[in-house]
Parts: structure tokens; sequence; C-alpha cells
């Protein structure tokens, strides 16, 4: 009886020393795994592409603003009236159509002056604002015409703005191009590292395009620029891609 007893001890023994190398083993392989996989989850490459052009507008939108202030509404719209027809004037001169020339803005505003007591001091007074706007395609007219806008003053025009943007409207026709040549660049840039680290190039995990960004030629380069367009026709088209890359 003691006999039996003793080896059914040395058979369950026996049994959980193999039950604990098997959950070490297992445990052992599982760990390895996990390490590998972190391992390979970890070598990767972000990298970035980019590309640019040099463009010319080929857009221009300039609103040259006026107005003129008095006691009498007759005559300050007729003062109004006649700078308008100055600032067409300017604009025909200098050789541009008469389609391409629109009132966009008029106001009427009313002021009362005042004594220190802010009691009425004299008539009220009345401002008529007025904003007539050239927009056309031929940028490098207008560019030159807005060098000589001092020919304004001289007519008689109470210049109250005078902005001119430059656009570049064709974005949508560089935009195929540009991200294949952002993209290859961004991979000649992965496999560059990849060669210095005695690795390669796997497959493309995540790609991020980026912004386009239109800016002036000169200018400081900026990911996150608008394309709304700017104050030179000398522009600079630039897309920037972000690319995440497995590295075999």
């Amino acid at each position: 009886m003691i006999q039996k007893l003793q080896d059914s001890r040395a058979v369950l023994l026996g049994a959980v020393a193999i039950f604990a190398l098997g959950l070490t083993s297992s445990g052992y392989a599982l760990g390895d795994g996990l390490r590998r996989y972190k391992l390979a989850e970890h070598r990767t490459v972000t990298v970035r592409g980019v590309s640019e052009r040099d463009v010319t507008a080929d857009l221009a939108t300039w609103s040259i603003g006026f107005s003129y202030q008095g006691t009498e509404l007759a005559s300050v719209q007729g003062s109004v009236d006649q700078q308008a027809r100055s600032v067409r004037a300017f604009f025909q001169r200098a050789g541009f159509k008469s389609d391409e020339i629109t009132d966009v803005d008029v106001t009427l505003s009313h002021s009362q002056p005042t004594d220190r007591y802010g009691a009425p001091a004299g008539p009220q007074l009345l401002t008529v604002s007025r904003s007539i706007q050239l927009r056309t395609n031929d940028v490098m007219k207008t560019r030159a015409a807005y060098a000589r806008q001092a020919e304004l003053l001289r007519d008689g025009v109470e210049l109250s703005s005078s902005n001119v943007t430059y656009t570049f409207t064709k974005l949508n026709d560089l935009k195929p191009e540009m991200i294949a040549e952002a993209n290859q660049n961004a991979r000649r840039s992965a496999q560059q590292f990849a060669s210095d680290s005695g690795v390669a190039v796997g497959k493309l995990k995540t790609a991020s395009q980026g912004y386009f960004s239109v800016g002036a030629r000169d200018g400081e380069d900026c990911d996150d620029c608008g394309s709304s367009g700017g104050s030179s026709p000398f522009q600079k088209v630039r897309v920037v891609t972000t690319i995440d890359y497995d590295l075999g």
C-alpha cells in the first residue's frame, strides 16, 4: 500500500514537472514572439518628399476705395462720382477693357460733430465711400499700372485703399505631377536612410499628402499656407508628402 502511494506521488511530481517545463517553454516562445513583433513594428522610417514649381499668376484683382465727406448729399455724391470717373479713366489709359472694371461697393454714413460736453456742434456730416474693382488676366499690365497709381492722387481721387492680389488659378493642373514627384523624392530619402543603416526599404505603411501652398517665389517656405494669392505675380507652388516605410 505504501509502495503504491509512493509510486503515485512520483508520477504526480513528474507530471507537474513536465507541465511546468511546458509553461516555461511557451512563455519564452510567446515573449520572444512579442519581442520580435515589437522590433519589427519599430523598424520603420518616416520621410518627407517635397515638390516645387515656379509659376506666374494668371489673375489680378485690384480694388480701389475712395470717399468724400461734406454736409450736403448732392455735393458729396457729385465729388465721389467724379472720383469714380477718374479711376475708370486711369484703368482705361492703362489699356484695360470696360468689362474688366466693376463698381463693387458704395456706402453712406452719418456723423454728428460734438463739442467737449457732447452737445451737437455744427451740421451733420455725410460720408459717401465707393470702391471700384479691376479683374483681369493681364497680370503684367496690372503690375505696371499699380506702379503708377500716384496718378490717381493727381487726378483728385482721395484714396482710402488700393489693394492688388495676384492669383494662380491652375493649381489643379499641377497637382498629379507634383504629388508623384514628392512621393518619388520621399522614396529616395527612405532608400538612402536604409542604405546607410544596412537594411532595405520595405512596403509603404502610411502616407500623408499635406497641403499645397502658393506663396511669393522669393518668400519663405510654408508647408501649411493657403493658396488664395499674393502681392506678387511671381509665385511658388509647394507640396510636402510624409510617408512611413517598413525597413527589412
